[in-house]
């Protein structure tokens, strides 16, 4: 296939085949194990609604005739065919980023002495909707997110956390944390150290996967599977877990819990907390909208709309009576009706998602109170803008 009509033939082949069926999203993924259990797989480029060629092209060398989400063994052979196959393109290699990767993946592929076993993997994902059925799927879908893909809660990871294997994370690679004393031996009679970062079911973003135009000060507070738009800035201090993150530009010093998605040009400040899904019970979303600030120390269980402010130290739960004042600070009701003062107490969750509201505690009374936000925030430009 030295001619790109030719190629087109072969797609087109393969494709016009009965009961072919071309995956949503799919990508090359480098595996590594320990005998029968997956520690990790990295996918440095995940093709998402696109590169339908190169999906039937790995299709075909492999054999993978499913339309169910699934991945598939791949060998240096197989490797070395499906870059023959696009021998059309050789000489642009560098205008196609999938043909760059499986160059790479030959000119290194070796089996290393050491604790893994490495391997190559085609994954195929056709149902965004279906729970995580293997590590290689939970690694595949948690780098979707984090390659920015698909926002937070764009597909499902129902059943991610009993797929992953908890792995000591070392600077040898990971490893199953029963394995630890033996390594660590291992590794003191060659001379060399063993040093365990943390031991957890996640990895940190940043070992697979770096958005442009974001700044994060501590690797160690971004799980593999957080959304980290361009401009994001995430302070020491800040958080951010797995299917939650931002939109856009964000100040984050404080936690963003699982689930929760933050706006453009939102601040959240040192000790801010974040109601996440992951524990409690919750099984409300919470979405920070754009241009909020939550001040030092603060929180929220309920979702914020455009424009709000929630002042430092106030937490505001989902339960929480709220006095409600309008901007003449006469009491209101939460349809905005001047009402008398005892009348104008609501529960927090009826302000959810609202827009250009202020949270604050009345320090004679200490009532939780909220009235129209004067104003909204501006964050400093030179500390969001993009060095692409």
């Amino acid at each position: 296939m030295n001619t790109i009509k030719n190629f087109k033939e072969y797609i087109q082949d393969i494709t016009c085949q009965d009961g072919y069926v071309k995956p949503l999203a799919f990508g090359l993924g480098i595996r590594k194990s320990k005998e029968d259990k997956t520690l990790d797989v990295n996918f440095p480029s995940i093709n998402w609604d696109n590169a339908f060629g190169t999906a039937a092209l790995l299709q075909d060398i492999t054999d993978y005739s499913s339309d169910k989400n699934g991945f598939i063994p791949v060998s240096k052979e197989q490797l070395q065919q499906a870059f023959d196959n696009f021998e059309a393109f050789h000489s642009e290699i560098e205008k196609h980023p999938n043909i760059v990767l499986i160059k790479q993946l030959l000119d290194n592929y070796n089996q290393p002495k050491g604790y893994q076993t490495i391997d190559v993997v085609a994954y195929f994902l056709f149902d965004k909707d279906t729970t995580v059925e293997n590590t290689v799927e939970a690694y595949f879908k948690l780098q979707c997110i984090s390659q920015l893909h698909v926002k937070p809660h764009g597909l499902s990871l129902d059943g991610v956390f009993g797929k992953l294997n908890n792995i000591a994370w070392t600077n040898k690679g990971p490893i199953l944390p029963e394995d630890l004393s033996t390594e660590r031996i291992k590794a003191t009679f060659k001379g060399e150290s063993l040093n365990v970062t943390h031991v957890d079911k996640f990895p940190y973003m940043v070992d697979y996967y770096v958005p442009n135009g974001v700044r994060i000060a501590s690797a160690s507070q971004v799980r593999l599977g957080a959304h980290t738009a361009q401009g994001t800035t995430v302070m020491p201090a800040g958080y951010i877990n797995f299917n939650a993150g931002t939109l856009g530009n964000a100040m984050i010093e404080g936690r963003v819990s699982g689930g929760v998605i933050v706006g453009h040009d939102s601040d959240l400040g040192g000790g801010v907390s974040i109601m996440g899904t992951l524990s409690g019970g919750n099984k409300n979303v919470i979405s920070i909208g754009d241009r909020c600030l939550l001040g030092a120390n603060s929180g929220t269980g309920i979702s914020l709309g455009f424009g709000c402010t929630i002042a430092a130290g106030v937490y505001v739960t989902a339960a929480a009576k709220v006095w409600m004042y309008n901007e003449k600070k006469q009491p209101i009701n939460n349809k905005g009706f001047v009402v008398e003062e005892g009348e104008n107490i609501v529960k927090a969750a009826e302000l959810n998602g609202k827009d250009k509201l202020l949270f604050l505690l009345d320090s004679t009374n200490g009532h939780l109170v909220c009235r129209p936000n004067p104003k909204t925030i501006e964050l400093n430009e030179s500390l969001h803008t993009s060095n692409d």
